[in-house]
């Protein structure tokens, strides 16, 4: 499947969910990403770094808000990250988000802090990555900005790089360029896939 079939093609099958399914299957997901083996060791390490998307609700995009407040709940040593998108320079600009974060919506829906915002800088033990659909191979599609590629490239290789989709992978996404990076694993509500 080309990439921007594929981009079309799971977002239209992502926006059909109805509201049931789509918080059975964010739970579904959160279950198999805390049963994960290599995920919970990453978590364990002493000072470790989560960086994840927070949900572009309108589009539908599995909600890492159960993650999180897990994450915040049951290891409190860690710190978690998320994203302003810097459509300018085409990057990623990150700051800490904790429980008192106050976010609002961009206009693309995006929750951004809406004070005052102190950015981090370093690398990320792990990774929480959007995606329309992926492969058999560890591709991933998303929305087509890059930003995301841009990020991951800069992390390191041994980040690790975690997918969340609703849906199974299709077989070969075709299209795929040198920036663009794989995942390590994508995580459904039926399956842990692993790419490492």
């Amino acid at each position: 499947m080309q990439k921007n079939e594929a981009r079309a093609c799971y977002m239209t099958k992502r926006k059909a969910l109805v509201a049931t399914e789509h918080l059975l299957y964010s739970q579904q997901i959160l279950a198999q990403f805390f049963s994960d083996t290599l995920i919970l060791s990453c978590l364990a390490k002493h000072n470790t770094v989560v960086h994840t998307y927070l949900p572009i609700l309108r589009n539908n995009e599995v909600d890492t808000w159960p993650i999180i407040q897990q994450l915040w709940r049951d290891f409190p040593s860690l710190r978690i990250w998320s994203s302003i998108t810097d459509s300018k320079s085409h990057t990623l600009r990150h700051f800490q988000l904790t429980a008192d974060t106050a976010l609002t919506e961009t206009k693309w829906g995006i929750p951004e802090p809406s004070g005052a915002v102190e950015f981090v800088v370093g690398q990320p033990d792990l990774v929480i990555v959007p995606l329309l659909a992926f492969d058999n191979a560890g591709n991933r599609v998303g929305y087509g900005g890059g930003y995301y590629d841009r990020f991951l490239a800069e992390a390191g290789p041994d980040c690790l790089k975690i997918g969340l989709s609703f849906f199974d992978p299709v077989e070969h996404i075709t299209g795929i360029e040198e920036t663009d990076i794989r995942l390590d694993t994508c995580i459904t509500p039926e399956a842990v896939f692993s790419f490492r």
